[in-house]
């Protein structure tokens, strides 16, 4: 028996998917295959376990593409905030947010190289096309309360926060950052302007200016190999101008770009508040967590007093997990997008200094077959998910077999296998007529075979550890 501290577990409904739907990326009309399960409460661990294994939540629905079948294969992306260096086309949207605040500078033209700020009108019916045919009813409460009435019988008591709702605009452009793909809440007003993006394959451009300074320290070195120093003081210049690796002349950080100080009469005043948000998330605080505690929140953008943009984070043990984001098309000239996901990387440095193992921001799928979504892969280093045995693999090492097919197992060892694989599944915890019990007291019950064949899908998709720890509802 599982236990649980501090909180309830993990409720699931699992629905096994047998059909093809609608995909929203490459408008395949029955292209997209993936499975599901409606999560009435979960466990921030055993969503980081879950989203390790490829799955990923629309609100309280949390699915797995079927990677092998699907038309669009969506490869679970993170990027490395520890190491994570802006780019070029990064620190300018940056600078473009501090002229705007500070001197009320409209940029001129559009953004077209930045596919962060596209969305897509009807991408989401993928997504919630098997939603919609099951037609789920759950009555949360009742479930609720025999949950908690099975719990107390066995001496666990289960607390819940009552989170703060935000009351979002229709007004406001729904971009979910984990696919690409608008919020099916949110109506959609823009239509995506194409761009090609950055070829993934090579190195990132460098300033010639940078060349320039790297050719001539070369060329200095070689006239006195005695060292670089020495080599501008035989130029004639004091060497106290050139002191080795000076402040000055390195690049600036994340930070520097981001909280770069604004002057008092600046134009404008950007602020940011975070709430607590409604999602299956179970809130947890403990000790050695970051102060905020783990959950999902809001983070609300207000510009002089009016809210412009909203994110939707879900804080996990080991990351940073970015669900949606809402922003008023009106400002989208800042390409908050862009703007959002480096505050979210930024966000994730902040809570790595007081909880260590949160040291990862996760940006939902990566998908190499659909052009706007590939911008992704932009945010270095980043590592791509191998869809059969589960480790992270540097994205530079995947791209070359992206581009040869769809559907890639990226670990390159032919003997490796999923180490959390089910192997076994009568330990599977159920949850039945209000009662807790393994699949291997439960199974004797049942007489419907295609019922043993759905809980065994069930517990290879989701592991064996989160198996053991969720409860798996049937009626």
């Amino acid at each position: 028996m599982a236990f649980w501290a501090g909180g309830s577990p993990s409720i699931v409904d699992y629905f096994p998917s047998e059909d093809f739907y609608r995909c929203g990326y490459c408008k395949n009309e029955s292209g997209s295959r993936s499975n599901g399960m409606w999560a009435h409460s979960m466990t921030v661990q055993d969503y980081q376990d879950l989203i390790d294994r490829g799955w990923r939540r629309s609100g309280k629905y949390v699915y797995k593409p079927v990677m092998n079948q699907t038309c669009c294969p969506q490869y679970t992306i993170r990027c490395r905030p520890l190491q994570f260096q802006p780019s070029k086309s990064h620190k300018k949207v940056l600078k473009k947010m501090l002229k705007f605040l500070a001197q009320g500078e409209v940029p001129k033209g559009s953004c077209e190289d930045e596919p962060m700020d596209s969305t897509m009108d009807d991408a989401v019916a993928g997504d919630f096309a098997l939603i919609n045919k099951l037609d789920i009813q759950c009555d949360l409460k009742t479930l609720s309360d025999d949950v908690k009435e099975s719990l107390e019988s066995e001496g666990k008591n289960s607390k819940k926060e009552e989170p703060q709702e935000l009351l979002q605009s229709q007004d406001f452009v729904g971009e979910k950052l984990g696919s690409g793909e608008p919020s099916h809440s949110v109506k959609v007003h823009t239509v995506p302007k194409p761009g090609k993006g950055a070829d993934l394959s090579k190195p990132p451009c460098r300033k010639a200016k940078e060349i320039r300074k790297e050719r001539k320290r070369l060329k200095l070195m070689q006239q006195n190999p005695a060292g670089e120093l020495e080599g501008f003081q035989a130029q004639g210049h004091p060497s106290s101008l050139f002191p080795p690796k000076a402040k000055s002349n390195q690049p600036k950080s994340l930070e520097d770009l981001i909280f770069e100080s604004l002057p008092e009469n600046a134009s404008h005043k950007l602020e940011f508040t975070r709430f607590l948000c409604s999602s299956p998330l179970e809130a947890e605080t403990p000790p050695n967590g970051p102060d905020c505690g783990y959950g999902s929140f809001h983070q609300q953008y207000w510009l002089d007093g009016k809210i412009i943009a909203v994110g939707v984070i879900d804080i996990l043990p080991n990351c940073v997990s970015s669900v949606y984001l809402y922003y008023d098309p009106d400002y989208s000239f800042l390409s908050l997008g862009v703007y959002s996901a480096l505050r979210e990387i930024a966000f994730t440095r902040q809570l790595h200094e007081k909880t260590s193992q949160l040291s990862y921001y996760y940006m939902g799928f990566y998908i190499h077959s659909c052009p706007k979504m590939k911008y992704k892969g932009q945010y270095r280093p980043s590592d791509l998910l191998c869809p059969e045995t589960y480790v992270w693999v540097p994205i530079e090492q995947c791209l070359p077999s992206l581009e040869n097919s769809k559907y890639c197992r990226f670990n390159q060892d032919p003997e490796a296998v999923d180490e959390d694989r089910s192997t076994e599944p009568d330990r599977l915890q159920v949850f039945h007529k209000r009662a807790i019990m393994p699949y291997g007291v439960y199974k004797k019950q049942q007489k419907d075979p295609s019922e043993e064949a759905a809980v065994l899908q069930y517990a290879s998709l989701v592991g064996q550890k989160c198996s053991e720890r969720m409860l798996l509802f049937r009626n």
